[in-house]
């Protein structure tokens, strides 16, 4: 009797998990639509490139659902579904080396708000479709090869905070319909191959990178119309050309700006209104800006780096350089500059680090860092100035 009544509590037990179990992996099955669109994603990617330890290889859709827990064996990393267990909100793959081409099916993801490919070896077109992704957040396909141009239809997702699509082949213009982005902060598109010029912003963002690509013509304040809110500017190493405008650094937010490496011939600078700027580090160099240093980027009170290297500068270096507290990094080496430096850079504190070389100084202390690399032969200084420099 009592092996009986034993063993038929161990039946009920067991019935019992079974049932929980059952009914939870029941409850826990992802959309079918997700299940699909994700078979699509794997199977776009070439066998050869998934090892067997990584996200992918742990995908197995015959012996799992994407969704159910707990994650002991199948879809272990790679994939966040939402509280309920019936949508997926993010995939996150880990940068093993992933090579393939972007399905088109990712559309039917549309509670994602997560798509992270970074540092693998995707290739081919980014599809248009992913502009049904209405609850994308956050897009990041940085560093693999996607080639082709940017699809103006990512216009519509006004949800995107954050775009980086930097280290592709991506090339064409940039879409128009951009500051239709209200959502968008944060966007960085370097290292691509984009042309043209940049079309109006986002008017919310905060930072943008545009960095190596060969966008050209000058900066338009028709671009930055409404960007009160942007602190970052990355454009160097395009072909921008003509003079950057004193409205450029008037920018409310600004903070950081990185201009170098284009063709600017020229730069104007304003007072800022009543002493007011949050501008601390400014790259002009190797450009072609002619004329004498910008003196008046002494007036904005936070200014602690200022680059202005390897341009068609002439003239005295600014007295206002040498008095300015906030100052810490100064390169004005391989231009024109004439006359003796501000005594008060060489006052034995090392305040300032950066370099003057490569000028038309006298003057300049030999023992001085600042002082290095040499000075320019005075033949050529003459024939920069068309004679003997003037002090």
């Amino acid at each position: 009797m009592g092996t009986f009544f034993s063993i038929s509590v161990v039946v009920v037990v067991v019935f019992f998990l079974c049932f929980v179990h059952s009914t939870d992996y029941a409850h826990a099955l992802t959309a079918p639509s997700d299940i699909s669109a994700l078979k699509a994603f794997k199977a776009s990617i070439k066998p050869s490139s998934i090892p067997s330890w990584s996200c992918l290889a742990s995908w197995d859709f015959a012996a799992a659902d994407p969704c159910a827990s707990p994650r002991r064996i199948h879809f272990t990393c790679g994939l966040t579904c939402s509280p309920d267990s019936t949508r997926l909100t993010q995939i996150t793959l880990d940068p093993v080396g992933y090579s393939g081409t972007l399905t088109p099916l990712l559309s039917q993801l549309t509670q994602l708000h997560t798509l992270d490919l970074a540092d693998n070896y995707f290739y081919g077109p980014i599809p248009s479709s992913i502009s049904s992704l209405l609850n994308l957040q956050s897009l990041t396909l940085r560093s693999n090869n996607f080639s082709g141009s940017l699809p103006s239809s990512i216009a519509n997702l006004k949800l995107l905070q954050a775009l980086d699509l930097s280290r592709n082949s991506l090339s064409g213009f940039l879409p128009g319909a951009m500051d239709s982005m209200s959502g968008l902060r944060r966007l960085d598109l370097s290292f691509n191959r984009l042309e043209g010029s940049i079309p109006r912003l986002p008017p919310n963002l905060l930072e943008l990178a545009l960095k190596g690509n060969s966008l050209s013509g000058p900066l338009s304040k028709s671009s930055f119309d409404g960007s009160t809110q942007l602190e970052v500017v990355e454009l160097s190493e395009n072909s921008l050309t003509g003079t950057l405008r004193s409205w450029f650094f008037l920018l409310p937010s600004i903070q950081q700006v990185n201009l170098s490496n284009n063709s600017l011939t020229g730069v104007e600078i304003s007072t800022p209104a009543a002493g007011q700027s949050d501008l601390v580090a400014v790259d002009l160099g190797f450009n072609k800006i002619q004329g004498y240093a910008p003196v008046n980027f002494a007036a904005y009170p936070l200014l602690s780096s200022l680059s202005l290297r390897y341009n068609r500068l002439r003239g005295k270096i600014p007295l206002e350089f040498g008095k300015k507290k906030s100052l810490r990094r100064l390169y004005l080496d391989g231009n024109f500059l004439i006359g003796q430096p501000p005594a008060t850079f060489f006052g034995g504190q090392g305040q300032v680090s950066g370099s003057f070389g490569d000028n038309c100084l006298w003057g300049c202390p030999p023992s001085s860092q600042l002082c290095l690399p040499n000075q320019k032969p005075s033949s050529i200084c003459k024939q920069a100035y068309g004679g003997k420099p003037k002090s």
